[in-house]
């Protein structure tokens, strides 16, 4: 007979192990042991410890099933290098188009303000008419001043 290696648990897999088996003990499984009356008396008709001295004894059909993670270090540097390249190429659109964006909104501004100039400005009869409106309204204001001092 070939001998199973005796599987370790860590406490929770041993807790999780002893609280199901003695549940199924509590339902009135069937032993898995030969356990004698005296025994019985001995363990208080517990379920739990019935349980551990199954689980002791090593007749409990139950394996751990503990996936471990693969190695595939190569293709995450690669896919690393990939993601990164991807990334950069991103943020360099996304400036680019921001700088083109922030171009036009300047020059839509500028045109805007040189538009505005442009209605602002006079036309030279306009220009004309207020330098000679205003050169009249000075002499009639000088003259007045001269006038009143004694």
């Amino acid at each position: 007979m070939a001998e199973k290696a005796k599987q370790e648990f860590s406490k929770y897999e041993r807790a999780r192990i002893l609280g199901a088996r003695s549940l199924q003990i509590s339902m009135d499984a069937p032993l898995l042991m030969k356990v004698e009356g005296e025994e019985l008396e001995n363990l208080s008709y517990d379920p739990l410890k019935i349980a551990m001295k199954e689980l002791d004894s090593g007749v409990l059909p139950i394996t751990i099933n503990r996936p471990l993670p693969e190695k595939k270090d190569e293709k995450l540097k690669e896919l690393k290098v990939e993601e990164l390249e991807k990334e950069e190429e991103k943020k360099e659109e996304s400036e680019d188009k921001e700088d083109k964006e922030e171009q036009a909104e300047t020059t839509e501004v500028v045109q805007e303000e040189k538009a505005q100039e442009v209605a602002d400005m006079k036309s030279d009869e306009e220009v004309e008419e207020e330098v000679e409106g205003d050169s009249g309204a000075e002499d009639l204001g000088g003259s007045d001043e001269g006038g009143s001092e004694d």
